[in-house]
């Protein structure tokens, strides 16, 4: 077996112990974060059966991904950095999933385009939930307002995403994010990276981003 596919193996089994003493816990998702990796590493995880993928830059999902998507209709792409509103129109071509959706403008962007290309793309709110100056994200108190602006424009609002401040402990951030997420009656929840996804998963996150831990450390 592959190390790369054998990574994520791993992951999915200390995953699966994690959960075995929660009940009605829905098995998360993984995204493996394929940002700067090039297809010789992708294309072990495709041959194995993973098809969830995250890219951080919409030129360089572009260059990587438009002809083996065209080829596999199983392949879901998540864009997972922030998305500029004059990428718009290549992301919603592109992606499956923009877990990045932090402003009315952009919102009204992404609904715009799917009009255009009769496409629907399943979105994220991304929350700034560490109020840091220097991240994407609404503001958590400005939330339910943007969802529901959101559901005006007819977007799928599938759940909320968060990347929390680096050097606090992910898990009250993150605990944050459940309880806002429930009141909002959302079903998914991004959240969580190679450093804390266990401590996402506590926290019922639904998709996790994990990276480095399935395809090594980026140079």
């Amino acid at each position: 077996m592959h190390q790369i596919v054998q990574n994520l193996v791993n992951i999915k089994k200390e995953i699966n112990s994690h959960l075995s003493n929660q009940k009605n816990h829905k098995i998360p998702k993984i995204i493996a974060v394929s940002k700067t990796f090039g297809m010789d590493k992708i294309l072990p995880l495709i041959e194995y059966g993973h098809f969830d993928f995250g890219e951080n830059k919409v030129q360089e999902a572009i260059e990587k991904w438009s002809e083996i998507k065209l080829n596999n209709n199983n392949i879901k792409l998540h864009l997972i950095g922030g998305l500029q509103t004059n990428k718009v129109k290549l992301a919603v071509k592109l992606f499956d999933y923009i877990h990045s959706v932090d402003s009315e403008k952009l919102a009204k962007k992404i609904s715009d385009e799917q009009q255009k290309q009769k496409k629907k793309v399943r979105v994220f709110i991304q929350v700034n939930i560490g109020n840091e100056s220097q991240k994407f994200g609404v503001d958590k108190l400005l939330v339910p307002e943007l969802c529901a602006y959101c559901k005006t424009l007819d977007l799928e609002v599938v759940g909320l995403m968060c990347i929390p401040p680096l050097n606090e402990p992910s898990e009250i951030f993150f605990k944050e994010m459940s309880e806002l997420n429930k009141k909002l009656n959302l079903e998914e929840l991004s959240m969580g990276m190679s450093s804390d996804y266990l401590n996402a998963i506590k926290n019922s996150a639904t998709y996790v981003r994990i990276g480095s831990n399935i395809f090594g450390e980026r140079n």
